[in-house]
């Protein structure tokens, strides 16, 4: 469930389509649990809004594969501090480089003690269980901003808040590892670093000095201490420099 309130941080990654197999949607639940000890995702959520328990989650999960290839949504259990992950396929028509994608939601309080380590961590789990291409954790209020950047001249006409530059639609883009748009946390794995030119010791330092690499080959890259809050004109530009330094990110670039 993508986030949907300004209290929310919201995770998005994208990974190749998932062909109705349980492991890493399973997987990214297993490694988001490991990276917020005492987190269980075993509830779900019923028809009136309630919480269920779900005693045998992973069977559960796996079972519905055999209905719709995805992730059905799985929550705490707890209204008062709601976490939330699920996923579902992206269809080759609205695809990077026409391939068919899994992408997976993860919505946690933006107020959680420590929330930047916390959001690298969960993020590279949910990242690398799932697979992914590249992702980004970003808190609400900058997120749907940071969305309004995709244009297109008859299908979304318009243009970008706060000088951000145009993005392009997902299925422009001629590789799936290229990501379509930045965050607060980014998520690129190796394939996506190389993609976009990361990392260049000459020009990334500062981006360095908050980046880590994954077990996988990839990285985790912060692009400010604090929840970006474009508000804060230090955050615009930190993220405007990131746009200037990756041209390929959103298409902006041809090869």
């Amino acid at each position: 469930m993508p986030a949907t309130h300004p209290s929310q941080l919201g995770m998005i990654v994208y990974g190749p389509a998932n062909a109705g197999n349980a492991g890493r949607p399973l997987a990214a639940v297993h490694g988001m649990e490991r990276a917020l000890p005492g987190l269980r995702l075993d509830w779900r959520i019923s028809d009136e809004g309630k919480p269920i328990p779900l005693p045998q989650r992973d069977a559960w999960v796996a079972d519905g594969q055999t209905d719709e290839p995805g992730l059905p949504l799985l929550c705490n259990g707890d209204e008062s501090y709601p976490v939330t992950i699920s996923g579902w396929e992206k269809s080759s028509a609205s695809s990077p480089g026409g391939q068919p994608q899994f992408e997976i939601h993860v919505s946690l309080p933006l107020a959680t003690p420590g929330i930047a380590a916390i959001a690298a961590d969960v993020l590279e789990a949910i990242a690398e269980g799932a697979r992914a291409f590249w992702g980004h954790a970003t808190p609400f209020n900058a997120g749907v901003e940071i969305s309004r950047q995709t244009r297109h001249p008859v299908r979304k006409p318009g243009v970008p808040p706060r000088g951000l530059p145009t993005l392009n639609l997902p299925e422009e883009l001629r590789l799936p590892e290229i990501p379509q748009r930045l965050g607060w946390m980014n998520y690129w794995s190796e394939a996506a670093a190389q993609a976009i030119g990361f990392p260049d010791s000459a020009r990334d330092s500062e981006l360095l000095s908050r980046s880590r690499r994954t077990a996988t080959g990839g990285w985790v890259v912060q692009l400010t201490e604090a929840p970006l809050d474009l508000d804060n004109p230090a955050h615009l530009a930190a993220l405007m420099r990131a746009y200037e330094r990756f041209p390929e990110i959103g298409g902006r670039s041809t090869p």
